[in-house]
């Protein structure tokens, strides 16, 4: 099978836009992911693979060895070598463990588009005292994401505290009312704190991605 039965490689994107590809493989079989993969390393195209699960990431390797892929963020990025860091730096707030593989996966994706990202773990607002402790930290940021589910409180009180940028990011963590995400959705696009954009339940790559491109100089 030739690889235009598959897809159709936007090869000039990172020239056109200033960022490269990324290749969603939740839905993909491995044959068509490492048919994709050798045709964009042909063209030393760099990329991000997200929701990449750990059964196709071994067999991604198989085609690109030199990649590198983080477990709990499903995500891959080839060649392994993140580039030196540009633009204003970007803080990832994560407000809990089970909001990880989010938080990771945009964090990852800034730093892999050139951004120094930091994360900070566990400062759910169960704890205020948590989240206050890195003011100096998030008040250097160029963006601040904020992972969180349950509730969806986090991004209006980092809001509250920051000058810049807050990207939501609601997650599919909660119990039943939470209704997978879209409770913490509704919280954070009703935010009274001005400075909010929200993406997508669990999108922590649209997340790191919008961060990065608001960071650049």
């Amino acid at each position: 099978m030739d690889i235009t039965d598959i897809a159709d490689l936007d090869l000039e994107r990172a020239t056109r836009r200033g960022y490269p590809e990324a290749v969603y493989c939740e839905g993909k079989t491995l044959d068509q992911i490492q048919q994709i993969a050798t045709e964009l390393r042909s063209h030393e195209a760099r990329t991000l693979f997200t929701r990449l699960s750990q059964t196709k990431a071994a067999g991604l390797l198989k085609v690109l060895p030199e990649a590198q892929y983080d477990p709990l963020a499903l995500l891959a990025w080839w060649p392994p070598e993140m580039p030196q860091p540009s633009g204003e730096p970007v803080v990832v707030a994560c407000a809990g463990t089970s909001d990880l593989p989010v938080a990771r996966e945009a964090w990852l994706t800034a730093r892999f588009l050139g951004r120094d990202a930091e994360l900070i773990v566990d400062v759910g607002v169960a704890g205020l005292h948590r989240i206050v402790s890195h003011l100096p930290v998030l008040r250097r940021a160029g963006a601040v994401v904020v992972v969180a589910g349950m509730d969806g409180a986090l991004p209006s009180v980092v809001a509250g505290l920051v000058s810049a940028v807050v990207v939501a990011v609601p997650t599919s963590v909660g119990y039943g009312a939470a209704f997978d995400g879209l409770a913490a959705l509704l919280s954070m696009m009703n935010s009274c704190a001005p400075g909010v954009a929200v993406v997508n339940i669990d999108n922590g790559y649209g997340a790191g991605h919008l961060a990065a491109q608001i960071t650049a100089r």
